[in-house]
């Protein structure tokens, strides 16, 4: 195939897990001319990505005129073949409505008629647990490759570049010196989210090698984060409330500045992980076996809970997941990993 589509994940960690799938198929198709049909909120992610040519957001809603008018403007493009790594049925209708020949993709959401590889789901032991080997089946299962790739830390494209630009952003801010990172929100529901009021505690810790905190989240989780930074301001540590300020691309930059990031289990968590930020991130209701970080600067904090991982948005319990897990042992862990990775970080810092 000489021009390659691929229909990219919805949300931005499984944007980030989807990673090593997408470099594959540049690696089975070196020539291609490698497009990506994304989201607007996570085209950023993949706009950096050098095994990618070209990203087309998907901004198309509700209604099949729609859906005709985006799918006549890839018929244009002529495509070979299309990767479906979304497992919508909105997805294979794309690709059939674009005309595009072949289309690839799991067999999932009633849309089987729509494919010309039908790419049967794996069932529970077949693959390696990590969401980024469900990508790398589908092309294994499709004949495009024969075994899984190398896949130990996923690492986003440019980080140098993005590091660079977000300690430009930082110094046009007046900050200087080390800072941190923390997610408290989680789009997918209340159950991932750890309290507020513990990372706080946790960035005590930090004072005086870390004295600025900068919080991320969306608009939606602004009063969340405005807690923390309340929480924060009253321990005597600086901190700034960014939710709903930074495009993803401003967020990418700002994370690879930060010394530590503290999230839950996020789109957040993936990136600074991907980053090579060093990383620690509150798990409870979900597994970080099958969508946890990856990489040496990356450490999951959970404590047992008999009902976890439940993987429900809403806990219909007491969040004993999340409250069993203390502000002191999570410092613990930070204080750690901040340790282990000085070295790394003071020569950088030198060069």
């Amino acid at each position: 195939m000489s021009k390659v589509l691929v229909r990219a994940t919805n949300w931005l960690g499984d944007a980030v897990m989807s990673l090593p799938a997408i470099r594959t198929v540049r690696q089975v198709f070196p020539h291609a001319h490698i497009a990506v049909v994304a989201r607007p909120w996570v085209a950023d992610l993949y706009a950096r990505e050098p095994a990618i040519d070209r990203v087309i957001p998907y901004t198309v809603q509700k209604g099949l005129g729609a859906k005709r008018e985006f799918a006549a403007r890839l018929r244009e493009d002529r495509f070979d073949g299309a990767i479906l790594l979304q497992n919508a049925f909105d997805a294979a209708l794309m690709a059939w409505l674009a005309q595009i020949p072949e289309r690839i993709g799991y067999d999932r959401d009633a849309r089987g008629l729509l494919l010309t590889q039908r790419i049967r789901v794996p069932e529970p032991g077949e693959i390696p647990r990590h969401q980024r080997f469900y990508y790398l089946e589908l092309m294994r299962r499709a004949g495009m490759i024969e075994r899984f790739p190398q896949t130990g830390a996923i690492r986003l494209g440019g980080i140098e570049a993005a590091r660079q630009s977000g300690t430009a952003h930082l110094a046009a801010m007046g900050i200087s010196g080390p800072v941190m990172g923390i997610s408290p929100g989680a789009a997918y529901g209340n159950a991932k989210r750890w309290l507020p009021e513990r990372f706080a505690q946790v960035a005590g810790t930090f004072l005086p090698m870390c004295p600025l905190v900068l919080v991320f989240g969306s608009s939606s989780e602004r009063p969340l984060c405005e807690q923390v930074v309340s929480e924060l301001r009253q321990s005597g540590i600086e901190a700034r409330n960014l939710a709903g300020e930074t495009t993803l691309r401003e967020f990418i930059d700002l994370t690879s500045a930060c010394r530590l990031f503290l999230t839950n289990d996020s789109g957040a968590m993936h990136v600074a992980s991907a980053l090579g930020v060093p990383t620690v991130a509150v798990f409870g209701a979900t597994d970080d076996t099958t969508t946890g970080p990856t990489g040496p600067l990356a450490r999951v904090v959970r404590e047992h809970a008999e009902c976890s991982p439940c993987l429900l948005r809403e806990c219909p319990i007491d969040h004993r997941c999340m409250t069993r897990v203390t502000a002191a042992r999570v410092a613990k862990v930070a204080l750690e990993l901040w340790e282990e990775s000085a070295p790394a970080w003071t020569q950088e810092a030198r060069s």
